[in-house]
Parts: structure tokens; C-alpha cells; sequence
């Protein structure tokens, strides 16, 4: 079997060049002593001829001896360990069953060699399990202070510190000196890294679940022979007891008797112990490559997978009408003649049936992936698959169980027992019914939680917009239906799965009565102590593993709908990169192409005919022309019908129309990974205009900009775009309008510089714009779009009709060398982004108190008593059997242990009157039946009302959350990436919604466990409180040095989680733009990378809860065996001491688990504790003025006086001492060079951002004072890149339903009636299928639906035609004369019409004025400028 992942591989070379193995210490030592022992006892033989016994052990050790001289082993040698661990066995069994009849000599040979063997197995122990010849620079030495420069000390242990877990402790005495960071956990281990995981699972080929198998089915076959190990050693446990029972009846029997029995079950429970130890680490090797192989392959998928969109109604219908009618077993439809109504018997077997096989229905058309859904795929289904491969041991064993237990049970109380069996069998069978039906609520909730996650994305990355609109609160009502519905579907599943509980716990506390029942009854046997307490411990382990076998089938049908959805995804269509069609060829060109976007059958190019020279190809049209599916038709996004692509395999640098950028400094955003040339690069910023902003900035260059560059302006976005397109090396390059939000003067300059300069020298340059003006003088080829269709068009006459447009403006052009692009809020800080809070410590107080006020006080205090019956009930039934047990009169040598006087006890007492069970049995059944339905409907109740705490806090939590953060202050929203949110509202809110309950519930019912258990044994045997108390003390020690490191280490994992969620989000975000430039590779290695990060914190995690559990296993294990002995030494009864011994154990494990839960919950409460961080956001002041209804009116003025604002008290004023008026009704335009603060202006007027000092008055009302939601319902607000929502067109233009249909189409024909669109056009999330032109556009309907009496428009026409902008300003003319407009444009026919303008500069008025007396000023210097460019 060869390893999925090796370190090195074995070299192909003859023998013969293989250097000879050199002996090292370890192997000279094992020699040593392996050759000394064979020597002893070889001798020893030879002394006791001709007897053969002593001729077996020396043979054993010739063996030993030859494989160390035969193989010179320098890593731990698994086979002589063997052997010598099974001589010592059966040595020192033999010497202690001969130590009272051998001779003085055959005593000391037997001790000599025992002890050599004992030194042998220790060296063998410390020898490395890594070939000490290998180099081990990077690896971690074991001991050494924890490093992430290093790679874990797993790839290089001693067969010893790998057994018990010993690596660890470094990690852990950093732990309990100071927090733990970053920098303090290794890299993982070379097996665990995903680069390599990675390369070669895309290897594999099949299913997903094949891939899996193929790459792990070494770890599954280990975990299941380590299983089956496990499951022997736990089955012995019962057996044991039973003996050991049996040995105390039997008076003539020695006490010592016994204790060998008791000091059996130690070593059986030792072995589990450690089996347990290896089963964790290989399951979790397991779950974790295949949880970090199915993310990567996702990423990878998504980085190749087609981006296709939603099909309309229309397109769904058609898809699936043309699926045949005789697919998926559904035949032709049948006419009434056909049909015969069925017999009453045939209706009922085909309900009966139906439950059970699968049905047969047609196949609904999927859908490709949302982003929604693509994050859930990646959080929620890659753990149910990866989870079953950690569990796979339990798939096999649990079944395995429940055979062994039920051949012991028919061993223990005869074959008539099976009648008990039978009862479980029925259970299991109403299971399968139960759980099909949960199946499909359980597809059900999937989706619904599908759903939640999209609109939350939505609402997360719109969240700006929403507030601007006052938009939030409906949208908030969507977010919640949406969670109503995931919660109500949660809340059934949940039912269902209480009803698969109930029945099976009912089954499984009856199986003792029916079993007690038939030997009692049936067999006529009596119930004695030593069949009791033994079969009722095999109930308790079949009961375990019965009840687990429903979860096994619910999480098996968990993981079958995760890797259906799964599969799904991975079965999408792949963008390719060259299809048949296309052809690669040196120059760029389509002939006679028809293409559509993918996933619709719609053309939105026809026929083109069309080669792209070497130099400047400028694009125009109209909006919607097919500018941007030109472009993307070129990148081989779009579907080709037909025709034929020629282009370079090579990458193109692309300029996308709304810029993607990534979340780092300008720089890094520039090189987009390419290596620093300083001259290149300064020339680049130059060319873009981008050397004055960056002089602006704090840090220059180096400045982190932010989730999509959030910390600049559009028209820097769109520059710094631009430069990373220019700065690469590709010659072609496809530009989607990158002038578009420039001024005048920097559009020029770019024009002049970067198109026309020579960086773009000898490269094919393909350019989309609105600003023909610009570049046609420049350009080697002009083609206009109309309807999906190109025409190249004649250059001169191409300048004509340019040259016509501009004589028609030029008369009436404003100041637009001073009309800047969108303003940086404020200086960009050094640090943009904060780094995300992580809490230090213990979870505090609070956070518990804040889930447990959640889920309502009431329900946990029925918990608690419903968990405190159950106990008291579990009690009484062992405490039952005891006096069951001791109540026959056949008491024989029983009687004499009972009735001794220093045990004080004759009767049981609570049971004095009931008869001898030979004599009666039934009231001794019934009293037994009526205990075990109560622990049956206790447990129950216990579970239902767990179902009510976790609906009501997951509910009330939930929308807690997500009121503060739609009502936060926007600066939260400047500084906490989508993706951090997106965790805290996916992640962790799951937690919330998943198991913590449970685990509260487990602590609770522990504790009572353990204070129960502790009370009983002290009553019985008041010398175990001195122990008890030196037993608590160490597990509680133990726990502590865990406890601190485990915090850390799950802290900094749901930290690494963000930059995940954010990868797949930029990803998704910038795909496009990703394979144009063929960098698919860099972000594979990038997300491989953040997996690592991930991987390795919850890694080194689990590592720890192994090393807690081999020492409480281990303790657990040694604290059995002395109490055991405790009992035995007190000379209590057999009863009384199998009722100890019940006791006991419950009191061993409670307080192992008690230790391990606490842990768990508080790892779990981690994500509580950053839930209820959002809790506590800062909240923007609501105002407290609610003026009247009519407010604003129409003639309201609005006055700045005096007005200084800061983003933040370290950031310099974004305005300061502002002071102007503007009149109710006027038009006023807003302009001024990048920073000069006209953005801040118009977020000032929403109130987002609060004047230090002056004031701001709307209609007479100060805006700090005013109510803000009621504000920006009042005003509209149209940014330069408006938000649409996946949906109608009637859902965007009026996501709140504030208007009727009538109202909307009217507007929609007003202003966008040149796109054909109705309000049942679909569109795509972020308007994805739409341009920006068109997303403008829509914006623009939305602003005069609206008819606020004040509207800002910052540079809304940015991206649409000059001739459908004309007729836009018209419509909105006409639509909104009585409104204020304050508009931020660089356009000149945005200043024309206005009445008043105001320039900024800095942060401070430069001019302002009538805005024709300022035009007729500045006429003479706009003219000679223009002149001058035209030169």
C-alpha cells in the first residue's frame, strides 16, 4: 500500500548503488539486549534438559535477535516489538503462576530476563519512526520551542512521544505562559499540506466519493482494524465483571482471584486506550485531507467553472419541456380512457410502499451555484462528507456492536432473550420509516439555508446602499422570513428526529424488562448479581450503539444530500479555454461569430465579423449595444453558436467596468504578483494619474485600500485597475471603460499618456468608452455596436460626427477641467482593514449568560429537573436490581457474604415488603417496567425541551444580530471586510444553531452525574471521598494545562476561517478578470495556503484533545482498577459492590467528561462569545426629532454653516468649516479634484458621517438631530455604482413595495425605454447581466420613482452614452423641477443645467456662485484647454 502523500520517494536505482546500513546507538543496544536474553536463556535451557518450556522463549528471542542483525533497523521495528511485547506477556504470566514452585535460579532467569525485555521494548519505544539519514532542518525537534517557520514534530517522533501525545507539550507550556499567535504554531506536517493533497487528488479520477476513498483508504483501513481492536477490549470489560462477580459469591475462591480479574480489565481498558489515541489521530489525518481535498477542488472548480446565469421562467420551461417524457421512469400522460381506479388493498400498499422506495419523479432543471450556495457548499456539505470519513471506525463497528452485544446477551441470560432482541429490531424498522420522512424536510431545510445565506450576502455587500435608502428594515424583514423558514424546517427535522429518539430509547429501556422477563419467566432462572449487573452493562453498550445506528443513518443521509449537492456543483460546465470553434492564431479576431451568455439561449451578438490590428481599437454604441459581450466574447466567457475566436493562448490584460480589486496595498494590486520594476512601474502610475493621489496617501503606495478598494474612489479604482492591466506584459489588452468616472483633465491625461504613450507601444489594445472625444484621433480602428451587431466605421467619418457632437457642446461647457472623479473619504490609514478582535482567556461569564437568557429561563430550569428525575430514576433502577438480585432465597454462599457483620447490611430496606422473586416475580417486573418507561419519557422530555431552547435562542440571537449590524455605525462598515461578517453570520451562527445546546445540556446532565455518583459511593464507602477528592484533583490538573492552548488554538481557527470566506468572495467577485489574466494558478496556491493557516490550527486543536484523552483514558482506566480494589478490601458484598461499581464508573466517567464537555463548550462558545461581540457594536444615533410628514418640503433650503467632519478622530478633516446655501428646488453642481471632500458633502446629507462642529439644516431641521431612518427616506441618494438584487426588475427599482406596478413601468418606460425591459425582466445578483450603463440606468428609474424633494447624484451617468444621457437629464428634468438635485459629475451636460456650483478643494470651498456666472469666468480658459488637446 503506498502512501497518498510521501515525503520522499524511493529512489529507482540498482542495489548495488545503495549505500550499506550503518549500525546507530538504538540498534546496537536492541542487539545487545535481544542477543543477551537469547544467550540467558539458552543457558536456562540447557540447565533444565530435557524439559522444553524454557527451549520456546529462547527461540523467541533468536528471532528478535535475527531481525536486527538481518534488517539493522534505524526507525522502530513494528514486527520485533510485536514478538517482544507478547515474551514478556507470557513471561511473566508464567512466573507468576510458577513463583512459589520454582527454583531460587529459574526465579532470577526469569526476573533477568523479563527485565531485559522490558529494556528492549523501551528502546524500541524511543527509536524515531523517521529514518534519522533524512534531512530535518524544517521540522520542529520535539521538546524545541514552537515555531511557524518549522513543520510539525509529527514528521519526526519517537514511536514513544507518537503513543502518547508528547509532541504536544511545548505547545502547551506556551500556552499557559501567554496567549498563543500566529507565530507560535507550526507549519503541518508534510503529509497534511494541501499543495501536495492537492496535486494529487486532481489526479484521481471518478466521483468525488471515489476521489476520497482512493486518496484515504489507508486511513480506513487502519481506523478499521484499530476499531475492531477497541471493540474487543470494550466487550472484555463486561465479561471480566462477570468473572470477577463470580469469584466473590464463590467463598472458597481467594480475594486474590478477583483482583487478577480486576487487574485484567486495567490492561484491556489500557489498550483501548491507546487504540483510541491512534484511531483519533489517523481519523483525523483522514477528515482533514479530505475536507482540505474537497475545498481546494471546489476553489479549483470555481476558478474553471462556466459563470453562467438564472434561467427566466420562460427559458425554465423550455429546458423542461425539452426533457423527454420518458426519463426518470415517468411515462406518457395516460387520457381518461387510460385511467382505472385501483382497489381499495392496491391504494394501501402503494402508501405502505411508497416510504421505501425512492420516488420516481422528474428531475427539476438545476440551477448553477449562487454565491450563497458555493459558501455553504464549502462551510456546511464539505464537513457532513469529510465528517463521515473521521467516523468511518463508527460505520462498521456500531453495527459490529450490536451483533457481539446480542451473541453476549444470548450468552448471559440464554436464548430466550432473543425475544428482547426482537423488540429492537421492530424499533429499527418504524426507524427507516421515520427517517425517510425526515430525509425530505431535511432537503428541504438545505435549501432554505441556501436561501438565508443569499439574501444575507446580499444584505452584507449592499449594506452601504440599504442604509442610504433606508432600505434596511424591509430588507431585514426578508433576512428574517428567510431564517423563519430554515428555523421552522430546522424545527421539523428536528421532530422527526425526537420521534426516531423516542422509539428507540422506548425500544432500548424495554429490552431489559422483556429480556429480564423471558429468564425470569420463560426460563425460569433466577436474576442473580453476577447476570444482573454484567448483561444490564451489555444493555447499556447495545443500547449505545442501537442508539447511535439512527444517527448513523440521519448523518448518512446528511452527507448523501451534501454529496449529491456537491457533485451538482463539480458536474457544472466548464468555461473552455479553447473549444473547437476557437482557434489560436497570433492576432486577435471573430469571424462570423454568434454568442450569448452562458446558460441563456438569447444571442446577444450576431454575426460578427471582426479583426483587432495591432494599436488602438476604440468601441462604442449605445447602452446594451453588446460593448462589454464584445469584450467578454473575446475572453471566451460568452457561449459561442457559431463562427470562430482567434486569440493568443495567452493571458490578456483585462480592465473590468466595475473594477475588482483585492483587499491589499496599491502596489500588490498593481503587480498583481509580477515581479517590482521600479521604472516600469513609476512610469505605469504616471501614464494612469495616479502619482498625485498616491501623494496623498499616508503610506504612499503601500496603503491597504480595503475589501474591492472600499478605502478609494471610483475613478481610482477604476485607474488603479487600469494600471494593473497596463503593467503587465500581455500584448492584448481589453478595456471596459476605464475613462468613465475620470474628470476631464485626468481622462486627458490618461488618453495622452497611457493610450497614446508609449507603454502600449506594439500591443493590441481594445477600448470601450462613451468618450469617443478623447481617443479617435489616436485610434487604428473604430466599431460601433447596435443590437448585438458590429460595424467598423470609417475614420473620417468617425471624426465628423464626433467633431458635430462637440461644436453642439462646446458653447455651453462648464468647468470640467475641475470636475474630479469620487473623492477618498478620508487620508487612507496605514492600516485600512483592522485586524480581527480575538478574545483572550476564558469564555467570560457574560457570554455563557447571554446564550442561557437567549433560550429563556423558564425552559432551562425544566431541564435541569427533568435531567435531575432522569438521574434519580437511573439510580433507583440500579439500586432496584441490586435488591432484585439479593432477594432470592437460593442464596447459598451468597448468604454467608451477606449476612457477615462487617458489612452492617441484612435487606435493601426501600424493598422489605415486596415478596421473593422465586415466589412472585411480577411485582418485582412491574416495578422494573414502570423505572425504565420513566427513564424512557424523562429523557424525552429532556430532548424536547433542548429543541425549544435551541429554536428560541438560535431565533432571538439571530435577529439580535443582525438589528446591530444593519443599525451600526458606518464606520464599522469601512473597517470589517464581507468576509469577516460573512463568517461571524455563517459559521458561527451555525454553531448556535447546531450542537451547543446539546453540549450545555451534557454539562448539566454530567454535573448531576457526577455529585450523584460522588454522594452514593461516599454512603456506601466513606474512605473513597479521600480518594475521590486526589482523583478530581488530578483530572482537574490535567484539564488545566489543556484548557488555556485549546482557546487559543480554537480562537485563531475561526479567525483563519475569514480570509476563506473572503477568497471565495473576491474570487466570485473577480473571476473574470483572474482568467483573463490566466492567474488561476496564483489563487489556487493563494486559497491553498489560507487552507493550510485553517487546517492546521484545527489540527494541532485536536492533537491537544488527544493528548487530554490519553491521560484521562488512561487515568480513568487506573482510577477503576483502585476502586475496584477499594471495594474489595471494604469486604462489602457482591450486590453492593457491583451497585459501587456502577456507581464508580459513573463517577470516573462523569468527571472524565465533565472535564472534556467544559472543554468542548467553552471551544464551541467561542463562536457564542463572537456572536455577541456584533451584540455590542456601536449603534448610529437614531436622532430624536421626528419631524412632520411634509418634511423636506419642496422649498426647502439647505445651509451647511461653518460644518468640520472627520471619519475619525486620527484621520485629518474630511471638510473643513463648510459654509453654503442652497435654495429648495435648485439645481447645484458639485465638483473639485479627487479628496477635495464632494463625497463626504453628499454623505454628510444622509447623515452616515456627523459635522465635529457646525451644523448641517435640511428645511429648518438640524440633520444631527433628525430621525435618521425617517431622513433617508425622505432623500434619495444614486451612487455612482448602484446595487441591484437577483430578482425582478420590479423587485429592484422597488425592493420595499412602496409604489404600485403601474408607477414603476411607467418610470421604467420613461427612462430605460430603450432597453426593451418589462418589470419581469430577471436580473442577476450585483447586475451581474446587466452593464453598467444599464445598472446606471436603473438607478436612475429608482431615483425618480422615488421623487424625494432632495436628490444627490454622484456621478450617476458616468457609464452611459452621451445621447441616452441627454435624454436621461431630460426625463429627469421634467420629472423632478420642484426637487433639490445636488449632482457630482464631470459631465458637461450635467453642469449645464444647473443653477448653482460649488467647488471643492481639500476639504474646503474653493468658489462657488450662479453656475452661468462661473461658466462665463472660466468659458475662455475651458476653450483654450480644449483647443489645446485638439492641437
Amino acid at each position: 500500500m503506498k502512501p497518498f502523500v510521501e515525503e520522499y520517494d524511493k529512489p529507482a536505482v540498482k542495489e548495488s548503488a545503495i549505500p550499506r546500513r550503518r549500525w546507530t546507538f538504538f540498534t546496537t543496544a536492541l542487539g545487545t539486549l535481544s542477543g543477551v536474553a537469547f544467550v540467558l536463556q539458552l543457558v536456562a535451557a540447557i540447565a533444565t534438559w530435557p524439559a522444553f518450556d524454557t527451549i520456546f522463549p529462547a527461540l523467541t528471542w533468536l528471532v528478535v535477535f535475527g531481525l536486527v542483525v538481518a534488517y539493522q533497523p534505524r526507525t522502530a521495528p513494528y514486527s520485533a516489538l510485536l514478538v517482544t511485547i507478547a515474551q514478556t506477556l507470557a513471561q511473566a504470566i508464567l512466573f507468576a503462576n510458577t513463583i512459589g514452585t520454582s527454583s531460587d535460579i529459574q526465579r532470577g532467569v526469569s526476573i533477568a530476563t523479563i527485565v531485559l525485555a522490558c529494556s528492549s521494548i523501551a528502546t524500541m519505544l524511543v527509536m524515531p519512526l523517521r529514518d534519522p539519514d533524512l534531512p530535518s532542518k524544517e521540522i520542529s525537534q520535539p521538546g524545541s520551542e514552537p515555531t511557524f517557520a518549522l513543520r510539525s514534530p509529527e514528521d519526526d517522533l519517537s514511536l514513544w512521544q507518537f503513543m502518547t501525545v508528547a509532541w504536544m507539550i511545548p505547545l502547551i507550556r506556551t500556552g499557559n505562559k501567554r496567549q498563543i499567535e500566529d507565530e507560535d504554531v507550526w507549519q503541518l506536517a508534510y503529509e497534511f499540506q494541501h499543495r501536495r493533497l492537492h496535486e494529487n487528488f486532481r489526479q484521481l479520477k471518478g466521483t468525488v466519493i471515489q476521489r476520497l476513498v482512493r486518496a484515504n483508504y489507508i486511513d480506513l483501513i487502519i481506523l478499521t482494524l484499530l476499531g475492531f481492536l477497541e471493540l474487543v477490549a470494550n466487550y472484555s470489560v463486561p465479561v471480566l465483571l462477570q468473572q470477577l462477580l463470580s469469584s466473590m459469591e464463590d467463598v472458597e475462591a481467594p480475594k486474590q482471584a478477583a483482583i487478577t480479574y480486576a487487574a485484567i480489565s486495567l490492561g484491556v481498558r489500557l489498550v483501548a486506550c491507546q487504540s483510541g489515541v491512534f484511531s483519533l489521530w489517523y481519523g483525523r489525518r483522514c477528515y482533514e485531507r479530505s475536507r482540505g481535498e474537497m475545498i481546494t477542488m471546489l476553489y479549483e472548480k470555481t476558478l474553471g467553472r462556466k459563470i453562467a446565469f438564472q434561467l427566466n421562467e420562460e427559458d425554465r420551461g423550455t429546458a423542461k419541456d425539452a426533457l423527454p417524457k420518458d426519463t426518470n421512469g415517468v411515462g406518457p400522460e395516460l387520457g381518461p380512457a387510460s385511467l382505472k381506479s385501483p382497489a381499495m388493498w392496491q391504494k394501501v400498499l402503494q402508501r405502505t410502499t411508497r416510504l421505501f422506495r425512492r420516488p420516481q419523479v422528474m428531475k427539476p432543471v438545476k440551477e448553477t451555484a449562487s454565491m450563497g450556495k458555493i459558501l455553504n457548499l464549502m462551510r456546511n456539505d464539505v464537513y457532513e462528507v469529510s465528517q463521515r470519513f473521521w467516523e468511518f471506525q463508527q460505520l462498521i463497528i456500531k453495527p459490529l456492536s450490536c451483533v457481539l452485544s446480542i451473541t453476549l446477551v444470548v450468552r448471559f441470560l440464554g436464548w430466550s432473550s432473543l425475544v428482547a432482541v426482537l423488540v429492537l429490531v421492530v424499533c429499527q424498522v418504524i426507524n427507516v420509516v421515520l427517517a425517510r420522512l425526515m430525509l425530505r424536510f431535511e432537503k428541504r431545510r438545505r435549501k432554505a439555508t441556501d436561501a438565508k445565506l443569499q439574501v444575507i450576502t446580499q444584505f452584507v455587500e449592499a449594506i452601504r446602499h440599504l442604509r442610504w435608502y433606508g432600505w434596511q428594515g424591509a430588507w431585514l424583514e426578508q433576512i428574517l422570513d428567510a431564517r423563519q423558514k430554515e428555523l421552522k424546517l430546522k424545527v421539523i427535522t428536528n421532530i422527526w428526529n425526537l420521534c426516531i429518539s423516542f422509539v428507540n430509547t422506548l425500544g432500548l429501556d424495554l429490552t431489559p424488562v422483556v429480556a429480564f422477563f423471558a429468564y425470569t419467566v420463560i426460563a425460569g432462572k433466577p436474576l442473580r448479581v453476577d447476570v444482573a449487573f454484567p448483561a444490564m452493562q451489555l444493555f447499556q453498550m447495545m443500547t449505545s450503539a442501537l442508539r447511535d445506528l439512527p444517527n448513523l443513518i440521519i448523518v448518512m443521509i446528511n452527507a448523501w444530500v451534501a454529496v449529491g449537492r456537491i457533485e451538482d456543483f463539480m458536474a457544472e460546465p466548464n468555461k473552455q479555454e479553447m473549444n473547437t470553434e476557437a482557434l489560436i492564431g497570433d492576432s486577435l479576431a471573430i469571424h462570423q461569430g454568434s454568442f450569448s451568455w452562458p446558460g441563456v439561449d438569447k444571442q446577444v451578438l450576431h454575426g460578427i465579423d471582426l479583426s483587432f490590428p495591432e494599436g488602438l481599437t476604440v468601441v462604442c454604441g449605445e447602452v446594451a449595444s453588446g460593448k462589454t459581450a464584445l469584450l467578454q466574447a473575446l475572453l471566451g466567457e460568452l457561449d459561442m453558436h457559431e463562427g470562430q475566436l482567434i486569440r493568443p493562448a495567452e493571458p490578456v490584460g483585462y480592465c473590468a467596468q466595475t473594477p475588482w480589486l483585492q483587499s491589499m496595498s496599491i502596489r500588490e494590486n498593481i503587480l498583481f504578483s509580477l515581479p517590482y520594476d521600479e521604472i516600469r512601474y513609476k512610469e505605469v502610475l504616471d501614464a494612469c494619474a495616479l502619482t498625485p493621489d498616491l501623494a496623498e496617501l499616508k503610506a504612499g503606495d503601500l496603503s491597504l485600500i480595503g475589501e474591492n478598494g472600499i478605502g478609494l474612489s471610483g475613478g481610482q479604482r477604476a485607474r488603479v485597475a487600469l494600471a494593473r492591466a497596463v503593467y503587465s506584459r500581455t500584448k492584448i489588452l481589453l478595456l471596459d471603460d476605464p475613462i468613465s468616472a475620470l474628470d476631464q483633465q485626468t481622462a486627458e491625461s490618461i488618453a495622452r499618456k497611457c493610450l497614446a504613450g508609449p507603454l502600449l507601444h506594439g500591443r493590441t489594445v481594445v477600448l470601450v468608452t462613451h468618450r469617443t472625444d478623447l481617443v479617435l484621433d489616436m485610434a487604428a480602428q473604430v466599431i460601433k455596436l447596435h443590437d448585438g451587431k458590429a460595424e467598423v466605421l470609417d475614420q473620417d467619418a468617425a471624426q465628423h460626427e464626433n467633431l458635430q457632437r462637440i461644436a453642439s457642446t462646446t458653447s455651453e461647457k462648464s468647468l470640467d477641467n475641475q470636475a474630479a472623479e469620487k473623492q477618498v473619504e478620508a487620508a487612507v490609514p496605514d492600516k485600512f482593514i483592522e485586524d480581527e478582535h480575538r478574545a483572550h482567556g476564558d469564555v467570560k461569564a457574560r457570554v455563557y449568560w447571554e446564550y442561557v437568557k437567549a433560550g429563556n429561563l423558564r425552559w432551562w430550569a425544566v431541564l435541569i429537573l427533568a435531567l435531575v428525575v432522569y438521574r434519580l430514576f437511573s439510580t433507583a433502577e440500579t439500586w432496584y436490581l441490586k435488591a432484585w438480585g439479593e432477594a432470592y432465597n437460593q442464596r447459598s454462599s451468597l448468604g454467608l457474604l451477606l449476612y457477615r457483620d462487617d458489612t452492617g447490611i441484612t435487606r435493601s430496606g426501600l424493598f422489605d415488603d415486596m415478596p421473593p422473586p422465586d415466589v412472585n416475580i411480577k411485582p418485582w417486573l412491574v416495578g422494573f417496567l414502570l423505572l425504565a418507561l420513566g427513564l424512557s419519557f424523562t429523557l424525552i422530555i429532556s430532548q424536547a425541551v433542548m429543541i425549544v431552547i435551541v429554536y428560541i435562542a438560535a431565533r432571538r440571537m439571530f435577529r439580535d444580530v443582525m438589528h446591530k449590524v444593519a443599525h451600526a455605525t458606518f464606520r464599522f462598515y469601512d473597517v470589517t471586510p464581507v468576509g469577516r461578517l460573512m463568517n461571524r453570520m455563517t459559521s458561527d451562527i451555525g454553531v448556535i444553531d447546531g450542537n451547543i445546546s446539546n453540549q450545555f445540556q451534557a454539562v448539566a446532565w454530567l454535573g448531576i452525574s457526577w455529585l450523584s455518583s460522588l454522594i452514593i459511593i461516599a454512603s456506601v464507602t466513606p474512605t473513597f471521598l479521600v480518594f475521590s477528592a486526589a482523583l478530581t484533583a488530578a483530572f482537574v490538573f490535567i484539564f488545566m494545562q489543556f484548557l488555556p492552548t485549546s482557546q487559543s488554538l480554537r480562537r485563531l481557527e475561526m479567525v483563519s476561517l475569514t480570509p476563506l470566506m473572503s477568497n471565495f468572495g473576491a474570487l466570485l467577485n473577480g473571476l473574470t478578470t483572474v482568467r483573463a489574466f490566466c492567474a488561476q494558478s496564483r489563487f489556487q496556491d493563494r486559497v491553498i495556503d489560507v487552507v493550510d493557516t485553517f487546517q492546521k490550527m484545527d489540527h494541532f486543536y485536536w492533537s491537544l484533545q488527544a493528548w487530554l484523552m490519553y491521560r484521562f483514558d488512561a487515568l480513568s482506566a487506573v482510577s477503576t482498577f483502585l476502586i475496584t480494589v477499594l471495594a474489595l478490601v471494604t469486604n462489602v458484598s457482591p450486590g453492593l459492590t457491583a451497585f459501587v461499581l456502577v456507581a464508580a464508573n459513573k463517577f470516573v466517567i462523569s468527571t472524565h467528561y465533565l472535564c472534556r464537555m467544559y472543554g468542548q463548550l467553552q471551544m464551541s462558545f467561542v463562536s457564542v462569545e463572537r456572536v455577541v461581540e456584533l451584540l455590542h457594536l456601536d449603534q448610529e444615533p437614531t436622532g430624536e426629532v421626528t419631524p412632520p410628514a411634509w418634511w423636506p418640503s419642496m422649498s426647502g433650503d439647505i445651509v451647511f454653516e461653518n460644518v468640520t467632519i472627520k471619519y475619525a478622530p486620527h484621520l485629518d478633516d474630511a471638510l473643513s468649516g463648510i459654509s453654503f446655501t442652497i435654495k429648495g428646488g435648485s439645481k447645484t453642481a458639485v465638483i473639485g479634484r479627487t479628496g477635495s471632500g464632494k463625497s463626504t458633502l453628499a454623505l454628510a446629507m444622509l447623515a452616515t458621517v456627523l459635522p465635529e462642529s457646525g451644523r448641517i439644516m435640511v428645511d429648518n431641521v438640524d440633520l444631527a438631530e433628525v430621525d435618521k431612518q425617517l431622513l433617508r427616506t425622505k432623500l434619495t441618494f444614486l451612487a455612482q455604482d448602484p446595487v441591484l438584487f437577483p430578482g425582478t426588475m420590479r423587485q429592484n427599482l422597488d425592493p420595499v413595495n412602496e409604489h404600485p406596478d403601474d408607477d414603476c413601468a411607467l418610470v421604467l418606460e420613461r427612462v430605460c425605454e430603450r432597453q426593451g425591459w418589462d418589470l419581469t425582466t430577471k436580473v442577476e445578483a450585483g447586475g451581474s447581466n446587466l452593464s453598467q450603463g444599464q445598472r446606471q440606468l436603473v438607478g436612475l428609474a429608482r431615483a425618480v420613482l422615488r421623487r424625494s424633494a432632495i436628490i444627490i447624484l454622484d456621478e450617476a451617468t458616468a457609464s452611459i452614452d452621451r445621447e441616452t444621457a441627454m435624454q436621461i437629464q431630460q426625463v429627469m428634468h421634467e420629472e423632478m423641477k420642484d426637487s433639490t438635485v445636488i449632482t457630482i459629475a464631470h459631465r458637461l451636460e450635467a453642469v449645464r443645467n444647473a443653477d448653482y456650483c460649488i467647488v471643492l478643494g481639500k476639504g474646503r470651498i474653493l468658489e462657488q456662485g450662479p453656475a452661468s456666472e462661473m461658466l462665463k469666468a472660466h468659458q475662455e480658459d475651458m476653450v483654450d484647454g480644449s483647443g489645446s488637446e485638439n492641437a
